[in-house]
């Protein structure tokens, strides 16, 4: 009857109205107990150690029954950085005349594009002795490696055709006497870019004929063709990096690359050209044991590589693969004798050493000069 006598404009008033008034019966109504649970635990906190007793007394103990405080899991992401890998600013005519010839000539270095710590004393040294890895086939790699940080791509752009000529140019420019010639992966390619690799080397040995020109080769996706006809181009030093253990090799590396396909590629070069000095590279820090380590070094002198470099793995940026651990140089020390002791003819092992050092260049310079004159005799 109330709704009747109500104009249809102002049945929302009456609504509000009988709203509220079942909102007073409501809040009069007794407040349900609390259960037997929630009322134990609201005890033990009342009874436990309040703000204020840590802030009168932060050394007092805690009474007896209260809970043993819960640790906090740490927040740091990677270990910090130890005092010996610190670097100074690269700088120096040198280093800026490199870089110089490099950008007139369209040319990407892996000193560059992978972030080495060591570009400032590469790069710095004086004429015969600064050297630089330059980079072929552009600066996108097919490949996603977790430690790297060259930039990657399903399909990366063509070759440069010119590119052999400009890099043939650039080295006669600094007059160097060693060079190490790099790659991306490049899987789109039929060959693997091998046949671009190849006349790079030509012509680069043609115009510096006195050069000693190292080759760090991808793995050609396994195709030993291609890495034969890498040994067959004229270069010195052939180098291929395992990069870290074989049972690390799946977290770190492109699940294209394996660690006994690497072994496949340095052992087909030392078969096939058994003057070249074959060379590989191992990262620490990554998670490996010792005892990984020298099965690592003992599968790479089992197919006679000559040289072996061991140095720190350093993230590049927070997307990469977390550093585990920083070796000491006391404990970079120690592979270098053990390599010694294992018959290798060259171990650079560091904080600072890359594949590309230029610790063992003055070292692999003359033990690649020994080999040819041994070879022509």
């Amino acid at each position: 009857q109330m709704l009747r006598s109500f104009r249809p404009n102002n049945i929302h008033l009456l609504r509000w109205q009988m709203i509220r008034v079942l909102g007073r019966g409501m809040s009069s109504s007794s407040t349900p107990p609390v259960p037997g649970k929630l009322a134990a635990f609201s005890e033990k906190i009342k009874a436990g150690p309040s703000l204020d007793h840590f802030i009168s007394n932060p050394e007092a103990p805690l009474p007896q029954d209260a809970p043993a405080p819960v640790p906090v899991p740490s927040t740091r992401k990677r270990p910090p950085l130890p005092g010996w890998l610190k670097m100074e600013v690269p700088n120096g005519p040198n280093y800026n005349h490199l870089k110089s010839t490099l950008r007139g000539l369209n040319l990407h270095t892996v000193c560059e594009e992978a972030k080495c710590p060591n570009i400032g004393e590469c790069w710095g040294g004086e004429k015969g002795t600064a050297t630089a890895t330059i980079m072929i086939m552009g600066d996108t790699c097919t490949r996603g490696c977790r430690f790297c940080a060259v930039k990657t791509s399903r399909t990366p752009p063509p070759l440069d055709p010119q590119e052999p000529g400009h890099v043939a140019e650039a080295i006669s420019r600094w007059g160097l006497g060693y060079v190490v010639l790099t790659t991306v992966d490049r899987d789109d390619l039929a060959d693997s870019g091998a046949a671009h690799f190849v006349e790079t080397v030509k012509e680069v040995k043609s115009r510096s004929p006195g050069l000693t020109v190292e080759c760090l080769t991808g793995d050609f996706k396994g195709d030993l063709d291609c890495v034969a006809d890498m040994a067959r181009s004229g270069m010195d030093v052939f180098a291929h990096n395992v990069e870290t253990v074989e049972d690390l090799t799946r977290w770190v590396r492109d699940h294209r690359a394996s660690y006994r396909q690497s072994l496949s590629v340095l052992q087909h070069a030392k078969k096939v050209n058994p003057s070249l000095v074959t060379k590989s590279s191992i990262m620490l820090g990554l998670g490996e044991t010792d005892e990984q380590v020298m099965q690592t070094l003992k599968d790479l002198r089992a197919i006679d590589v000559d040289c072996v470099t061991l140095g720190q793995y350093l993230q590049p940026t927070k997307k990469h693969m977390k550093v585990d651990s920083y070796v000491t140089p006391e404990q970079f020390a120690r592979w270098k004798e053990v390599g010694e002791a294992m018959g290798f003819k060259y171990v650079a092992s560091g904080p600072f050493v890359r594949s590309s050092y230029k610790a063992g260049e003055f070292y692999l310079k003359n033990l690649a000069s020994t080999r040819k004159k041994a070879e022509v005799s």
